[in-house]
């Protein structure tokens, strides 16, 4: 049976007592997170946090060890994981497409949500025209010259936020999404997620990071992983401080925000 988020109560994440352990070795415990409608989270630590794990939970990809994970109201392990897949929207710098196919076409693989157009499905004209408006939205031009093969990295990154959203998702996840970009490349990525508070205010999105120059200036919670556990969540305002990021990567890294975007620095 589809699935859809359309009577989807407030709630578009839940995580419960989730522990995920990969042979003798724990990469997650014991963690709690919920995550509501039209909340823009940051999932922030040091490389070997959990991030990745983490986040492939939230994406539908993978089961907890322990505990429960919600998606979108429905419960993994109680749901069609590839159905609900495709009720998320899911950004990676690492996305394995090989083709060299036009962006228009990227852009329709997440209605079917395959990293190429499935063999003998043809898009309608109102799914096609559905792919012009999202380009435009992340400020794509001359799309229809643009291809994977020679599109910019940062073309790359603003084509698969628009992929994420052409199923309408109450839930966009970006795992590293700016990741090789120049400084331009980034800027403008960034500015096309700050759109998307507008654009898309009811929507709820967690983006993964480790930078924080690399957080858009509409992030309302963060949560702070070290070791595979949260040590703070909540309020942006309240989690990433000076006092918290410094516990959190075991060095003394001095926080500052200026025009609601963060720098860090050690001290």
């Amino acid at each position: 049976m589809p699935l859809s988020h359309a009577g989807l109560a407030d709630e578009v994440l839940r995580v419960d007592a989730v522990s995920f352990v990969r042979g003798e070795r724990t990469i997650l415990a014991d963690i709690d997170l919920t995550v509501r409608r039209g909340e823009r989270w940051a999932l922030i630590g040091p490389n070997g946090a959990g991030k990745s794990t983490l986040v492939s939970l939230l994406a539908a990809v993978m089961h907890p060890s322990r505990g429960s994970v919600s998606v979108l109201g429905y419960q993994l392990g109680r749901v069609d994981m590839r159905e609900l897949r495709r009720h998320i929207g899911f950004v990676s710098a690492r996305h394995p497409l090989a083709r060299d196919i036009p962006a228009r076409d990227v852009v329709l693989t997440g209605i079917t949500g395959s990293i190429e157009l499935v063999p003998r499905w043809t898009p309608t004209p109102a799914q096609q025209r559905r792919a012009d408006e999202l380009i435009e939205l992340v400020g794509i031009a001359r799309s229809e010259e643009l291809r994977w093969a020679t599109m910019s990295q940062g073309e790359r990154g603003r084509v698969l936020i628009a992929r994420a959203l052409i199923n309408d998702p109450a839930l966009l996840l970006l795992d590293e999404a700016t990741t090789g970009l120049d400084v331009a490349a980034r800027e403008q990525l960034l500015a096309t997620l700050a759109g998307l508070a507008v654009s898309h205010p009811q929507m709820a999105t967690v983006t993964v990071t480790h930078h924080f120059e690399e957080l858009p200036a509409s992030t309302t919670h963060g949560v702070l992983l070290r070791g595979g556990r949260v040590q703070a969540q909540g309020l942006v305002t309240d989690v990433i401080t000076t006092d918290q990021v410094s516990r959190c990567f075991d060095h003394p890294i001095s926080i500052e925000r200026n025009d609601g975007r963060w720098t860090a620095r050690s001290y």
